[in-house]
């Protein structure tokens, strides 16, 4: 019901022998951890030619909706790389996500939404929760005249097969044209084979063949037509009573006959697809039939009803090939399916709530991101030079702001901003005396205050002659500004995107502790951003004032760097820093307002502790 899998004591045991560890949980690491959950989900949870099919030596995911190849489309996380092993092809890099969005959030960025298709009504809850669209129901354009049977419910599949095959001869009996469904490609080759043995020639329509599929589409409504498809069945196509050449008389014959059956051999978890198989027959006011045969061995059935009906059938003495055929059965089965259904809403509404988090983070990157081009694209230098010399002032107000946060002048460390300094731009002898002599006059909190200011205009200066002697220098400068800043935000985008997934594959664990999953993952989220901030404004200003050197800036944070934007992020959530703590948007942050991370406390008595 889940779509998990774990392992058990014994696979446990197993993996350690195998890779001759004592403990995978201690010694592997969590890498080992994933990826071998990885490979275990690949096994178990994931099936050749239902979830993907081999072709050639690639693996190619099938949607599940459409029942059609997504070639490019990749499982993340490794999981792919599983598949491939799984099945001996050539195992690809994983790839990089540079960037990621939920459909919602794109959908939701657009100022106006609507939109038409046949299955709305199912999840009318979804478009109302997610979208704030209502769901109207237009009445068809011509009367409706499909004839829906109920269910019939078999003992197993071999049982239906036989079924599916009688019907199948009942309708080429009488010339009508039969439309036969099934969920996978698997289940699709497996029925095509019973029905070759029983002597009933067809067309198949999945995901291996599909560059047939408008042929295979355009003559499935011929009297006595058999096609057997998967969840692609020619969507958003009319299958025309009589073929696409079909004379009125050859046309009339098949609506005489019942118009086109449609044949589903197995409930699928969502009632929508259900319904688009049922939306095949009977268009624009032609006569049509549909009817699901299902049996006690099929997924739906057996994660929810199947042990317990097929108990009850078995215990009556009912024939493989007899079926039970009431409401009854149809209700459990669409009981089933609103449970699934509803599973399935509450993991994208989940996922939602999550991305709503990095949402905010993705606005405020992209929009800089969109000043940066604008401005290049204008051919604006000074609009450029402004941004790059913001970012130096913001780096130059965090390191004083970082060295001075204690009352005694004395005690500030103005060798550690020298020395961090340096690391930017040169200084002479003249300048560093300058810079040590700043905080020898003068007592009291106003003058603590005035030197700090001091300090960074000095050192504001500092940065404005430096920029003078790289113009100077002939270089195409709002090209190296366009330049530092994108790939200073890009690289580092990148790492945040590879964090934030890390530390929602681990949150859920937080719940054994009593704590609100969401709510932790809002804090940390909230930390790792200004991370993020810290590190695009650290890289930009070491970048910047490298290029006179000649060094190739390399838009990654060193290691050595890692402890400066641990306190980058505690300064700027209000550790004890001078600076006053600030938004994602850079408002100051009261003592009393909600923290911006989203735990719903005051600050005070979160981030601000």
């Amino acid at each position: 019901k889940m779509r998990a899998a774990t392992l058990t004591e014994e696979g446990i045991a197993k993996f350690e022998k195998w890779l001759n560890i004592e403990n995978i949980y201690a010694e592997g690491g969590m890498s080992t951890i994933h990826h071998i959950e990885q490979a275990l989900k690949a096994e178990v949870l994931f099936k050749r030619d239902k979830e993907y099919v081999v072709d050639g030596n690639e693996i190619i995911i099938i949607d599940e909706f459409t029942g059609r190849k997504m070639p490019g489309r990749r499982y993340s996380e490794g999981l792919h790389q599983a598949i491939e092993a799984k099945e001996g092809v050539q195992i690809q890099r994983e790839s990089q996500t540079l960037a990621t969005i939920t459909f919602q959030n794109l959908f939701r960025m657009y100022g106006k939404l609507a939109g038409m298709t046949g299955t709305a009504v199912t999840e009318a809850e979804e478009f109302g929760s997610i979208y704030n669209l209502e769901v109207v129901v237009i009445p068809t354009n011509r009367i409706d005249k499909r004839t829906d049977h109920s269910d019939r419910i078999y003992l197993n599949e071999r049982g239906k097969y036989k079924a599916i095959v009688e019907r199948v001869k009942e309708c080429q009996a009488k010339k009508q044209p039969i439309l036969i469904g099934t969920i996978s490609v698997e289940k699709n080759e497996q029925l095509g084979a019973y029905l070759s043995a029983s002597g009933i020639q067809y067309e198949a329509l999945n995901a291996k063949n599909h560059e047939r599929e408008g042929e295979i589409i355009a003559y499935a409504g011929r009297a006595g037509a058999v096609t057997l498809a998967t969840n692609m069945a020619g969507r958003g196509v009319d299958i025309k009573l009589g073929g696409a050449d079909a004379t009125p008389e050859e046309a009339q014959a098949v609506k005489d006959a019942g118009g086109l059956f449609v044949l589903g051999t197995e409930r699928h978890e969502s009632r929508r697809i259900d319904n688009q198989l049922r939306g095949r027959s009977a268009r624009q006011g032609d006569p049509g039939e549909t009817q699901f045969l299902v049996s006690t061995d099929d997924d739906l059935m057996r994660i929810f009803a199947g042990d317990r009906m097929k108990n009850v059938m078995t215990r009556l003495k009912v024939p493989e090939d007899m079926p039970i055929e009431q409401k009854m059965i149809t209700k459990l089965l669409e009981s089933a399916q609103k449970k699934v259904e509803g599973h399935n809403f509450d993991i994208r509404k989940h996922l939602l709530e999550y991305d709503d988090v990095l949402n905010k983070h993705r606005q405020i990157i992209y929009h800089r991101r969109r000043e940066i081009l604008a401005a290049a694209e204008n051919k604006d230098s000074n609009e450029l030079k402004s941004i790059v010399m913001e970012t130096v002032e913001q780096e130059i107000e965090f390191v004083v702001s970082f060295h001075t946060n204690l009352e005694d002048k004395t005690e500030w460390n103005m060798p550690e901003i020298y020395e961090t300094m340096k690391t930017i731009f040169p200084f002479d002898e003249t300048e560093k005396n300058a810079l040590f002599s700043m905080t020898k006059s003068g007592v009291g909190k106003l003058d603590e205050i005035k030197a700090r200011e001091d300090i960074v205009n000095f050192l504001l200066k500092k940065a404005e002659k430096e920029y003078n002697n790289l113009q100077e220098l002939g270089l195409d400068m709002a090209l190296i500004e366009k330049n530092v800043l994108l790939r200073s935000i890009d690289s580092l985008w990148v790492e945040h995107l590879v964090s934030i997934d890390y530390l929602r594959t681990g949150i859920g664990l937080r719940g054994y502790g009593q704590r609100d999953p969401l709510i932790e993952y809002k804090k940390e989220t909230y930390d790792l951003f200004h991370i993020l901030q810290a590190g695009i404004q650290k890289e930009v200003v070491y970048s910047f004032y490298k290029i006179s050197a000649g060094l190739q800036f390399a838009p990654t944070i060193m290691a050595s760097d890692k402890m400066t934007l641990q306190g980058a992020n505690k300064s700027s959530i209000g550790d004890g820093g001078a600076k006053k703590p600030r938004n994602e948007e850079g408002i100051k942050i009261g003592r009393n307002d909600p923290c911006p991370c989203g735990s719903d406390k005051k600050y005070k008595r979160c981030h601000g502790a």
